[in-house]
């Protein structure tokens, strides 16, 4: 009876898995998602064409069977701008994510735990970020810089975003700093470091994965809006605000939609299944805020 029982026994992880497995709508984002990372990865074995190579003989032609999305005022294939366009984007989106995820744990872990003098610090540092614009401190930081480069892109966007998850990470931390269970672990002569690890951020998780998730969907807009504008990743990294911004011209939105919609499409579906995900996580690990 007891092991019939402990058989039974499901932890938290494994219940959030199952109720987001019953979300539909999160599993299509993965479907849609993985779709997309799929066509990003064998970028070169779906096409031949070279994303930076133009061929100033082949500038605006429209779709054939050479190629399929016809080509931009550079001569290049959008077609291939397309494909490897998604690398761009996922792999800023993914490492901005990344970055501004482990700033945000760290010094909200630390603001949380320790409180005091460090956690005045840490806030007052977050509240003087929160206190220029985003849009503008990136900008200005961009602009201050001879050459932008992926690194440097991702770089800029995690030191301008971080303020908002450490928030969210010390709010977290400081609901569990008096629960029993911690007071139990000090008592018993545990370390500081075992205690975070081994207590807090396993407790912490549920928030931090549904904000690192939609805080990628975040840094995808942010990147395809700043190159648009062109103060984003450079010429001739083929990006998918890169290809939205060259098709500005009133005549190529008119003659040549296959040259902005399907980067349009792009952003459009790659954000819109990185939030459904995004949103089932947040069901899954917090039951009481589904209210379908």
């Amino acid at each position: 009876m007891k092991s019939k029982k402990n058989s039974s026994y499901q932890s938290p992880m494994q219940l959030a898995i199952r109720r987001f497995l019953k979300n539909k709508l999160a599993i299509a984002g993965i479907v849609v998602l993985a779709l997309i990372t799929l066509g990003a990865i064998f970028a070169p074995l779906l096409t031949s064409h070279d994303p930076t190579y133009g061929d100033l003989l082949k500038i605006e032609k429209p779709p054939s069977e050479e190629h399929i999305l016809g080509t931009d005022g550079s001569g290049r294939d959008n077609f291939a701008r397309l494909l490897y366009g998604a690398r761009i984007s996922l792999v800023v989106g993914f490492s901005a994510m990344l970055f501004t995820l482990i700033i945000g744990v760290i010094t909200g872990a630390v603001a949380g735990y320790y409180g005091g003098k460090i956690d005045n610090i840490i806030m007052r540092l977050a509240d003087l970020v929160l206190a220029i614009p985003f849009i503008v401190l990136a900008l200005t930081i961009i602009a201050l810089l001879e050459q932008v480069t992926i690194s440097l892109f991702v770089t800029v966007i995690a030191l301008t975003t971080w303020p908002t998850l450490t928030r969210i990470v010390r709010g977290t931390f400081l609901s569990l700093r008096e629960q029993e269970f911690v007071l139990g672990a000090r008592a018993i002569g545990a370390s500081d470091t075992r205690i975070i690890f081994k207590h807090f951020i396993p407790n912490a998780i549920g928030p931090i994965i549904v904000n690192a998730t939609l805080m990628m969907a975040t840094m995808i807009i942010v990147e395809s809006g700043l190159s648009f504008i062109g103060m984003g990743i450079p010429q001739p990294t083929p990006t998918w605000g890169n290809m939205i911004s060259e098709a500005q011209n009133i005549r190529i939105l008119r003659d040549h939609p296959e040259a902005w919609i399907p980067p349009g499409l792009g952003i459009l579906l790659t954000v819109l299944a990185i939030n459904f995900i995004g949103d089932g996580l947040r069901d899954a690990f917090d039951p009481k805020s589904n209210r379908r």
